[in-house]
């Protein structure tokens, strides 16, 4: 027996594996969602059954919505009843000013951070919430303090894409709340993954970055997965709406 399946998009590295592990451990079973490093996202379902959990892995771009909707289809009839959803996968964008945008790139950016998380969500809560025959559940979008703090220098589209999550977590909250949905949403500060690799790359941006947060560390991937977890969990029943910000102070 298990806690109901989470379905975690972009689980294959990073953040995403990390939470998926951190579920599994809790009891949940895990469908390991991945765009395309389809070797990445085997290898966290193989630690989660090492250790004795039930995973799966399962390929879609997020972006795409029959994509998604066939995603939840199999994951459910694969792994059991929806329990939740972990809104996690994202990409950083090619870094560049305003003034320099691509708009095809733009717009890649954001039918993945935004359009994707709102299409995933979606899908969640027409099997959730009460209202459609569900017995409630929780969803976890992954924002970023770039939401707050503006981003990086180049990475001004970046944050606005989760600016925009933090806004449909509020809202999205508001419209499930009696259905028994709760919506959160968990902001990483600067995190050692391979996301902010290319961007951690110059020893010179690195310690400009290090300086500005107060911890003086970047953080681990762990360290979101443990918030995620606390987000889907029973300890947070009285809890929506909220971004929980975990970023060493920053």
């Amino acid at each position: 027996m298990t806690n109901g399946l989470v379905i975690v998009t972009g689980g294959a590295r990073g953040i995403g594996a990390a939470t998926c592990r951190k579920l599994a451990s809790a009891g949940y079973a895990v469908a390991v969602n991945y765009a395309s490093d389809a070797a990445a996202a085997h290898g966290v379902v193989a630690t989660i059954l090492e250790a004795g959990g039930r995973a799966q892995a399962f390929g879609a771009d997020v972006a795409d919505s029959r994509a998604v909707e066939k995603l939840f289809d199999v994951a459910v009839d694969a792994l059991g009843a929806l329990a939740g959803l972990v809104n996690n996968a994202g990409i950083i964008g090619a870094a560049t000013r305003v003034d320099s945008l691509d708009p095809a790139e733009l717009a890649r950016l954001f039918a993945v951070n935004v359009v994707g998380a709102m299409l995933c969500a979606k899908e969640a809560v027409r099997r959730l919430s009460t209202l459609h025959g569900g017995k409630g559940g929780a969803i976890v979008n992954i924002s970023s303090v770039a939401a707050r703090l503006g981003g990086l220098p180049g990475l001004v589209p970046y944050a606005a894409t989760k600016g925009a999550i933090e806004s449909f977590t509020r809202g999205l909250a508001n419209e499930v709340a009696r259905e028994g949905v709760r919506v959160n949403a968990v902001a990483p500060g600067m995190i050692a993954s391979d996301m902010t690799a290319p961007v951690m790359a110059s020893p010179a941006t690195l310690e400009r970055v290090l300086q500005g947060i107060p911890m003086g560390k970047m953080g681990a991937p762990e360290n979101i997965a443990e918030a995620v977890a606390y987000l889907m969990s029973p300890a947070a029943a009285y809890t929506t709406g909220s971004v929980l910000t975990v970023s060493g102070g920053r």
